[in-house]
Order: C-alpha cells, then sequence, then structure tokens
C-alpha cells in the first residue's frame, strides 16, 4: 500500500508545501482536500475517487474547487466527497457560492453522522470526533489484506481510552503536530498537536510507523536528533513523499 503526500503544510501553503491533501491510489481515497489536490490527476489509478474530509476549514477543503480541472485530466465514473453534514452543507453553501465559485462541483455528497463506517471496495473506514474548534474527526481505514491507518489532524490529540483503544495497532499513525513544544499554549489555542501531545499518544497506540503532518508553515516543526521519545520510526512527511507500508 502506497500513501502519496500531495500537501503537508497547516493554515496556508509555503514555498516548499501546500495544505493538507493525502492519497492512497490503490484506493481511489483521498484525505482531505486542501491546496495539494491540484497534484491528485497523474496519480488516479482506480474509477472511483472518495474523498474523506476531516473538517472544512479552508486550507483542508479548497482543493475541491480544483476537481474540475482533476477530472478533466483524469476521468473517473463517481467521486464521493465524506464528511460530517453539517460541514458538507457549509462547504456547499459558501465554498460553491455563485460568488466564490459559481459552478457544481460532479460529486455525491455523503453524510457520515449516521453511519457506523463506511464499505469500499477493499477498505472499511471508520471515524471518530475530535477536539477542534468546530470540531473535526479522525478516520482509520482497514484493508482487506490487515493493513491498516489513521489519519488524526487539526486536534489537541485526543487521549482518552476508547480513541486509544480504536487507534491502537495500526501500521501507519499520520498525526498533525503544528507546533514545537515550547508553544504548547498556542498549540492548545488554536486546537493543534504540539510534539509532547503526540509523543505521549504514540506510546499508548504503538504504530508501526508515525508519520507527522499538518506542519506550520511559519515555523516549520524539527525532530531532535537525540529525542528518545518515540519508540516506533518516526518522521515529519514532505510534499511528494510516497510512503509505502
Amino acid at each position: 500500500m502506497q500513501l502519496h503526500c500531495l500537501g503537508t503544510a497547516g493554515y496556508h501553503p509555503s514555498e516548499t508545501r501546500h495544505t493538507s491533501s493525502y492519497f492512497l491510489p490503490e484506493s481511489g481515497v483521498a484525505l482531505d482536500a486542501g491546496t495539494g489536490m491540484f497534484r491528485l490527476p497523474e496519480r488516479i489509478q482506480t474509477s472511483t475517487l472518495d474523498i474523506l474530509l476531516s473538517h472544512a476549514h479552508l486550507d483542508h477543503v479548497v482543493g475541491l474547487t480544483f476537481l474540475l480541472g482533476i477530472l478533466y485530466q483524469r476521468p473517473v465514473d463517481v467521486v464521493r466527497v465524506w464528511g460530517e453534514e453539517e460541514k458538507l452543507s457549509a462547504v456547499r453553501t459558501h465554498l460553491t457560492s455563485q460568488y466564490l465559485f459559481p459552478v457544481e462541483l460532479p460529486v455525491q455528497w455523503c453524510p457520515i453522522d449516521d453511519l457506523s463506517e463506511i464499505e469500499l471496495d477493499d477498505c472499511r473506514v471508520t471515524w471518530r470526533q475530535q477536539n477542534h474548534p468546530g470540531g473535526s474527526v479522525a478516520y482509520r481505514i482497514d484493508w482487506h489484506d490487515g493493513k491498516s491507518l489513521v489519519y488524526a489532524t487539526d486536534s489537541t490529540g485526543d487521549h482518552d481510552e476508547a480513541t486509544l483503544n480504536w487507534m491502537g495497532g495500526v501500521d501507519v499513525l499520520l498525526h498533525e503536530c503544528n507546533f514545537h513544544d515550547s508553544q504548547k499554549e498556542w498549540a492548545i489555542k488554536t486546537g493543534h498537536c504540539y510534539l509532547q501531545k503526540v509523543s505521549e499518544i504514540a506510546e499508548s497506540v504503538q504504530p508501526k510507523q508515525l508519520l507527522l503532518t499538518h506542519i506550520n508553515p511559519v515555523d516549520e516543526l524539527t525532530l531532535p536528533a537525540d529525542d528518545e521519545r518515540f519508540a516506533m520510526p518516526v518522521s515529519i512527511v514532505a510534499d511528494h513523499d510516497e510512503i509505502t507500508f
């Protein structure tokens, strides 16, 4: 299984990073739709495209307006956009307002609120609420071949037993880490994570691999060379990374 990092920044793009968007080409699943979505066409391998939205903040949804160009370059049969009903409604009302983007997007809008899971061709998707201004959700994908991934972005870092159990045993934990430890107050204030908080989550969850994302474009995260808080391989993802797991 491969994870393609199309955009790895939070808030706004930088010279080297676009905002949050990740793609699993073998399944046709995109995680969020930030400015990195423009890199999608050459990577599409399936006849369907499923986009899982963590929430509706602009750095995670603006790439939906790129879909007209994406589908012109690489047509697919069906595009489904999944997310909480209120967030999908906000996107449809505001992002595709005639004053901002006056074209109906060729997608199916699929609320997850009344669903316990999503069954796709080769995987099952579940989710949990997260603490973030306006709310967000984390997604877990379990493939039929036994592989698994959790995508948890825009969160203060939920550390309750139920969430940790839900995250447990994954091959990849793709978790946001927007702030340095010295910026803990800013992380809490804005509903984001800092490195120590992520290390505590990883210690409890024990993923096979930890990937740090939603990197602050103003003050990029770095990993101390002698950091012993992580028992598993950990790295800060970059745009264009292709991770095999």
